[in-house]
Parts: structure tokens; C-alpha cells; sequence
């Protein structure tokens, strides 16, 4: 048995207005999978180039362990050169991602090599992200903390992409006061026995390959597991829906430093608690006993 996942649509290319109309507007997910060919980015960046160009950077490193009461808000679980980073994903498997590196603050020439598209909505352009990984590594199942709009560029290799609407939150196991689910589902293999909610779950999914964009609507849940190495970039567009930005706010300012506080009263009972609520909150809505 599988998840309930139907292909996300794509198109080879699009304008401005077929984007609002047809995706925007309705909060549909789109595979762009023609846009960026005059990007010098299109041709140059691949993981030797960022080897070549970042080789002496420091980046910030994440694996799928299970989050800690000592871990602070993204809080990196390790620390590697580029050049030994990427030879890493050249030679071997490996858990270690890299995650949300901001290319201007790090490498501030990479911005010579990409525009800012129009597709109707104003983009945040200082936040260009980069998000590298490893043959089957992958993050959680997660929705970003500010809602926002995101057009996701891949570069070299291939990547599966499942997505969720916020109306799936019953079913996926959702972990209080956070932005994540039970971090122990696996979305590319659930096991329903465990997970009987995720049955009722109706998604999307895709593979990415190189020069394809990913565009996930307002506060969609995605997960991410590299088939092979590769990297991508997202930019951002904030939330236009109000409660869509009442909700981000919230997060932001009101929930973060919420849960922050009661890790650092509860420590590990604080982590245990939310686990055990997911499931029973989880259960209770779906009537499983």
C-alpha cells in the first residue's frame, strides 16, 4: 500500500499571468520545467562548481536524527569544509545535508549568476537559499516557518518531492508547538500499520532533475530525499493570505521562543511529550483507538 499521491502538473514554461491564474490564486503546486536555460547558473553550477568557488567555506550540516532538547532552532548537528562536503557526496553515502545556506552573506559572487524571475509575486532577495544532500538523504516532513511562497530550482541530480496541504494536518502526525511530523514516518515507505492515519492523507509528489522548479504554495508541508547527490536554491515570496501571515507571525514571534522556553524547562520530557501527542491527537481525530 501506498500513500495517496497524485503527479504534480507541469509545464515546460509560463508566463506571469497563466502562473497567478492557474496556480497562484487556486494554491496549486506547478513543475516549471523550462525557465532558467539563460542563467549562467543553468550551465555552471553543479557540485564541483560550488567545491571550486565555496571550496574554503564552512557549512552548516544536518542528518535525520531525532530532534534533542539541546538542540537550539536549526541548530547545525555538524560542521564541514565545501570541498571535503562535496567530495563526501561523491564518494559515499551520507546523512549530512546542508540546510537554508544563504548564498549572498557566504558566496556573494553565485548572485552574478542568476535573476530574480517574475512570476507576479515579490520575491525576497535577500534570502537565496542552498540546500545540498547525499543518495537517499532527506529531511523531514516540514513546512517552512514563515508560510511562505517557494519556487524551488534544482541543480545536478535527482530529487523526490512529496508535498501536503495545511487541510492534511489531521492525518500526518503532526508534533505540537513545531513545524514538523512524527520525525520516524517514512514518506517514501510509510508503514500504515504504525501510521493508519496517513492512509487518509491526499498529496503530491515529483522528481526533480536538474534545472526543473519546484513552486509549493503557502505553508505546504514537503519532504525532500536526494536519489542521487544534488543541490538546490529556493526563493521566498511571503504569505498573501492573512491568516496564512497571522499564522507565520505567530510562529516567528509567539510559538519559537514558546517551545525554546519549555525545552529548556522540561529538557527531554518536553520532546517525549510532543511525540506522544501527535499520535494520540492524531488517533483521536481519526477515531483509531
Amino acid at each position: 500500500m501506498k500513500l495517496n499521491l497524485q503527479e504534480i502538473p507541469r509545464v515546460k514554461t509560463i508566463t506571469k499571468e497563466d502562473f497567478i491564474k492557474n496556480y497562484f490564486i487556486p494554491q496549486k503546486p506547478v513543475v516549471i520545467e523550462n525557465f532558467i536555460e539563460d542563467w549562467p547558473a543553468y550551465q555552471k553550477w553543479s557540485l564541483d562548481y560550488m567545491k571550486e568557488i565555496a571550496g574554503d567555506k564552512e557549512v552548516p550540516l544536518y542528518d535525520d536524527r531525532p530532534v534533542d532538547y539541546k538542540d537550539g532552532f536549526n541548530e547545525p548537528h555538524a560542521k564541514m569544509k565545501m570541498t571535503e562536503y562535496v567530495n563526501l557526496l561523491k564518494n559515499e553515502p551520507t546523512k549530512y545535508r546542508i540546510f537554508l545556506w544563504n548564498i549572498l552573506k557566504e558566496v556573494p559572487s553565485l548572485q552574478d549568476d542568476f535573476t530574480y524571475p517574475d512570476f507576479g509575486l515579490k520575491l525576497m532577495k535577500s534570502l537565496p537559499m542552498l540546500f545540498f544532500g547525499g543518495t537517499n538523504s532527506h529531511t523531514f516532513m516540514h513546512y517552512d516557518i514563515d508560510l511562505a511562497n517557494i519556487f524551488h530550482f534544482h541543480f545536478e541530480g535527482k530529487k523526490q518531492c512529496i508535498l501536503f496541504d495545511q487541510k492534511q494536518n489531521d492525518f500526518l502526525y503532526k508534533i505540537p508547538h513545531s513545524l514538523i511530523v512524527r520525525e520516524d514516518i517514512d514518506f517514501s515507505n510509510p508503514d500504515f500499520d504504525k501510521w493508519p492515519a496517513l492512509q487518509n492523507a491526499k498529496g503530491y509528489s515529483t522528481n526533480l532533475e536538474h534545472g526543473n522548479i519546484l513552486y509549493m504554495p503557502e505553508g505546504w508541508w514537503h519532504y525532500m530525499k536526494y536519489i542521487t547527490p544534488g543541490f538546490s536554491m529556493s526563493l521566498r515570496a511571503i504569505p498573501r493570505k492573512p491568516k496564512n501571515l497571522g499564522k507565520a507571525i505567530y510562529n516567528i514571534f509567539i510559538m519559537r521562543h514558546y517551545d525554546n522556553l519549555m525545552r529548556r524547562m522540561k529538557g527531554q520530557k518536553w520532546i517525549d511529550w510532543k511525540n506522544e501527542q501527535a499520535i494520540l491527537r492524531t488517533n483521536r481525530k481519526n477515531e483509531i483507538f
